[in-house]
């Protein structure tokens, strides 16, 4: 699961993921632009979906 680490005086917090996750990931990545002909319908399609990963509490 991912971990959200604060970083301390920074605004922008850093995701920890797991191996589990960055493959979940890829694999959605995947799933997503095999039907894409080009970088930039690549690009429109990632635009419109939503990724999420659980915050390891």
């Amino acid at each position: 699961m991912a971990k959200i680490i604060d970083s301390g005086n920074n605004s922008r917090r850093i995701i920890r993921l797991s191996a589990d996750d960055v493959i979940s990931i890829v694999r959605e990545y995947q799933n997503t632009v095999q039907r894409s002909s080009s970088a930039e319908n690549t690009r429109d399609i990632l635009e419109n979906r939503v990724f999420c990963i659980p915050e390891d509490i």
